[in-house]
């Protein structure tokens, strides 16, 4: 299939009330036990989480105060984000499965609660989902300024007109870049400084298309209108300008499969989170697969 035939399907509303309900109640519960072990953050925690009727409430809120300016104000934002996580099913949807996705696949965070408030990489790609929803309504002007904003504040840059599924981790995020044309599965991990970036070709599809499941690791530059197959795996610091089979694992400057891998457990129906980065799962096995591909000396260059 060529890469410009890659399909796209909007994240489904498929998050239960009850599976809200639940992750929003372990919030609040975490929140009371982070201020009672931690009096300094008292205050910032009941204003941020524990005044709040709702996780559609204190997301808002709490985005409003990071994005905000001397003319940008923290008010017109909240009204903003709530409106939009508020009226969009799929939109939140999507937002409760990054927040799960983070939980599940990224042994760092601590807590639904610690993802909510201090991870950047969360917080970037729902500014982008409210972001890309004004750009569908035709209100450019107003989803470039929330672009630039994110840009400023987090340090990650996403073209409000990019297209992302739902179950998203942006690992550390810094110096994420995601281009205008852009379309990213669901289920996707990566990691900083990765870059889906165009080829030029102005006014055209010139940037990426990342399957389900896929694992980009840090400092990796995909560039055009190139297919990321499902499952597949870009090494960290690889350079990749060609289409990636699904379930294979491409490094390198430029990119070269260095092996496949079966279809993993994680990818099956049922189980919502693309692979962990714990390096005492199958992300460890597949670097140390890495390893000894790289040092076979035989031609496996992926081909166009």
């Amino acid at each position: 299939m060529p890469a410009g035939d890659f399909p796209y399907a909007p994240p489904a509303a498929a998050e239960s009330d009850s599976e809200e309900g639940r992750i929003w109640s372990q919030i609040k519960k975490e929140a009371h036990q982070d201020a009672d072990s931690e009096p300094a953050l008292a205050s910032y925690l009941y204003s941020t989480i524990l005044s709040h009727s709702s996780l559609e409430r204190s997301l808002s809120f709490h985005l409003g105060n990071k994005l905000c300016s001397s003319t940008l104000l923290s008010s017109l934002l909240y009204d903003l984000f709530l409106d939009s996580f508020s009226s969009d099913p799929v939109l939140w949807s999507a937002t409760v499965a990054d927040l799960r996705a983070a939980k599940l696949r990224d042994p760092a965070c601590l807590s639904y609660s610690h993802c909510l408030l201090n991870y950047k990489g969360f917080l970037s790609c729902q500014a982008h989902r409210v972001a890309h929803k004004l750009w569908t309504q035709s209100r450019k002007t107003l989803a470039l300024a929330l672009q630039s904003r994110v840009s400023d504040v987090f340090g990650v840059d996403i073209h409000p007109a990019a297209r992302i599924g739902k179950g998203i981790l942006l690992d550390h995020a810094t110096g994420i870049v995601i281009g205008e044309t852009a379309v990213i599965g669901n289920n996707v991990s990566m990691l900083h400084h990765v870059t889906l970036g165009g080829t030029g070709n102005v006014g055209r599809d010139r940037h990426p298309k990342i399957g389900d499941g896929v694992l980009i690791g840090a400092g990796a530059t995909i560039l055009g209108n190139v297919k990321i197959g499902e499952g597949a795996k870009i090494g960290a610091g690889s350079v990749v300008l060609i289409d990636v089979p699904p379930r294979t694992t491409a490094v390198g400057n430029p990119a070269r499969q260095v092996g496949g891998m079966e279809r993993s457990a994680m990818h099956e129906e049922g189980f919502n989170g693309g692979d962990s980065f714990d390096e005492g799962s199958k992300l460890l096995r597949w670097w140390l697969e890495v390893v000894f591909a790289l040092d076979d000396t035989g031609d496996d260059l992926i081909s166009p």
